[in-house]
């Protein structure tokens, strides 16, 4: 697995980076050389600590965030919450990587629960050309965390929403 730490509003320290290596070694067994991990550090005002995990494998995303007083606990509470991911969507994830690898590594996990339908709510609206300022404002007025919208510039369907940090995001498709 290849392992990239980036660290914001803190410093990496070499026994850090050998502890997160040593703990993402752990899912070795489940994809072997073929996932890429990346861990984001943050150190909050309040001096808690923050570790965001994204591991991405064939283009299937396992992700996980959590806060703690230090960033060994959030990394263990993080790497839970992916394993917990990879046991829930077990079979759908061999039919998507396709490598007998991790069909070996996961064939002593328990069997994975059958796939529920999802109670999907289906909403239809008009989609109006408009700027990311304009949509922003439309997202505040409806009190949502996201709306969808087609950029006036470009035409193409994206996506504003709140980030956590009380500031906005925007999703652009690359096609």
């Amino acid at each position: 697995m290849k392992i990239l730490i980036v660290s914001k509003q803190t410093e990496v320290t070499d026994d850090l980076k050998v502890l997160f290596d040593k703990k993402l070694k752990k899912f070795d067994k489940f994809f072997g050389d073929k996932a890429e991990a990346t861990a984001t550090l943050k150190e909050r005002k309040n001096n808690d600590k923050k570790v965001e995990l994204t591991i991405n494998v064939g283009g299937t995303l396992f992700r996980a965030e959590e806060t703690a007083p230090s960033f060994q606990t959030a990394l263990d509470s993080v790497m839970s919450s992916i394993e917990r991911q990879i046991r829930k969507h077990k079979t759908r994830i061999q039919k998507r990587i396709r490598n007998n690898d991790f069909a070996k590594a996961t064939a002593d996990l328990p069997e994975a629960e059958e796939e529920k339908e999802f109670d999907i709510r289906v909403k239809e609206f008009d989609i109006k050309p408009m700027t990311a300022e304009e949509a922003i404002l439309q997202m505040n007025l409806l009190d949502h965390s996201f709306f969808v919208f087609e950029n006036e510039a470009t035409g193409k369907i994206n996506v504003v929403y709140k980030r956590e940090s009380n500031s906005y995001g925007l999703i652009e498709p690359v096609k």
